[in-house]
């Protein structure tokens, strides 16, 4: 498929460019504002920061942001989109996407996760290890659904939430955005935006700014 451009070298990084690989990508370069002083993350080069992309974008077929922070995940990639970078949904072939599903540029879905029909999964999200996303489900941009967790049937996500590794939604739950559902946590209600909850079932621990 040609040359991606990956922007993040981190851990997450990794596992973006090893999922890329996996679905025949042929080379991954990574780019990183801690160039110069960063110049390699396992076993890949980091090339130059997010200048430097911009400046060599046509050199790529295409490019994806892999920063784990939802909210400057999404403006590292509206950056990019400025500049008529093809930003590319990232799919390990171990996923099972429903063909009724949509899922936005940018987005990576992980190995072992299941997209269900008539699900819509926003740009910039990450659908991550293992993790399940039922029928009907509308995830809005730069959502994080972590590893092992699982969102029920008919569930609405706010822009920049996080649901934390091993949680749970109940059906048709409406989640704010830039909430944050703790490791574990049982979500049975509504959850305004903003809050962080925690806990079985889930409750508001604080509000976030």
């Amino acid at each position: 498929m040609g040359r991606l451009a990956i922007l993040g070298a981190s851990g997450h990084g990794k596992v973006v460019a090893d999922a890329a690989l996996m679905g025949d990508w042929d080379e991954i370069l990574f780019f990183d504002d801690a160039w110069p002083e960063l110049t390699e993350v396992g076993v890949w080069r980091v090339v130059g920061n997010t200048r430097q992309l911009l400046e060599q974008a046509g050199c790529f077929e295409g490019a994806v942001v892999a920063i784990g922070n939802n909210v400057i995940r999404l403006e590292k990639q509206h950056e990019l989109e400025q500049t008529g970078i093809q930003l590319v949904t990232i799919i390990h072939p171990s996923a099972v996407v429903s063909p009724y599903s949509e899922i936005g540029k940018g987005s990576v879905v992980f190995a072992g996760a299941v997209i269900n029909a008539f699900a819509t999964i926003g740009i910039g999200c990450i659908i991550n290890t293992g993790s399940t996303i039922d029928h009907d489900c509308a995830l809005a941009d730069g959502v994080h659904v972590s590893p092992g967790a699982h969102v029920g049937g008919n569930v609405h996500v706010g822009k920049a939430a996080w649901v934390g590794i091993g949680s749970s939604v109940r059906q048709c739950i409406k989640i704010g955005e830039n909430v944050v559902v703790g490791a574990g946590a049982a979500v049975v209600n509504d959850i305004e935006p903003g809050l962080t909850v925690i806990g079985v079932p889930a409750r508001a621990m604080m509000k976030r700014l």
